[in-house]
């Protein structure tokens, strides 16, 4: 998850989050951080909800015959997929939730710590990479969200390009 600011003087799809006025960008990513789905929601947006979208719209090619496969072995996320709703969804679909649960105050921790800490940092990178190299996503000057959702799907294909020709 990434906020970016609005566009001056706002627009459509623009709302008040944690961190001021903007959109977050929700990603979902290989292991290798690149990314395979994405959508663009005002910040204060469900992020558990939109994880659901994105799993949905995942296609993940093997390179073989056949049918592409449409869900990944492992989910990792941070505090905010944190939702035994989605937890159970994911593993009616066959895929190992590794989201660490928030902290109560006044609960006491329930069920089993993660063994290991989920690696998310190829998300960050991949936000990274959109921020660093699209100055037009970093900053939102469209007021339209069909636009900005556009110039978000153009650079993750140059993104992809870039991969491809790097392995050619």
């Amino acid at each position: 998850m990434a906020l970016f600011p609005s566009g001056k003087g706002g627009g459509k799809g623009i709302a008040y989050g944690y961190k001021g006025k903007g959109v977050t960008i929700h990603l979902v990513v290989d292991a290798k951080g690149m990314p395979l789905s994405f959508s663009v929601t005002p910040s204060n947006g469900d992020e558990r909800v939109e994880a659901k979208a994105n799993i949905r719209r995942i296609s993940i090619p093997s390179g073989k015959a056949g049918r592409p496969r449409t869900n990944p072995g492992i989910m990792s996320g941070d505090k905010g997929y944190d939702d035994k709703k989605l937890r159970t969804w994911l593993r009616r679909k066959g895929i190992k939730p590794e989201i660490p649960r928030r902290k109560w105050k006044s609960k006491a921790p329930r069920g089993r710590p993660l063994t290991k800490a989920a690696p998310r940092y190829q998300v960050e990178r991949s936000h990274a990479w959109l921020q660093r190299k699209f100055r037009r996503i970093a900053v939102r000057w469209e007021r339209t969200p069909q636009f900005f959702e556009s110039f978000v799907a153009l650079g993750i294909a140059m993104i992809w390009l870039g991969r491809i020709l790097e392995s050619l």
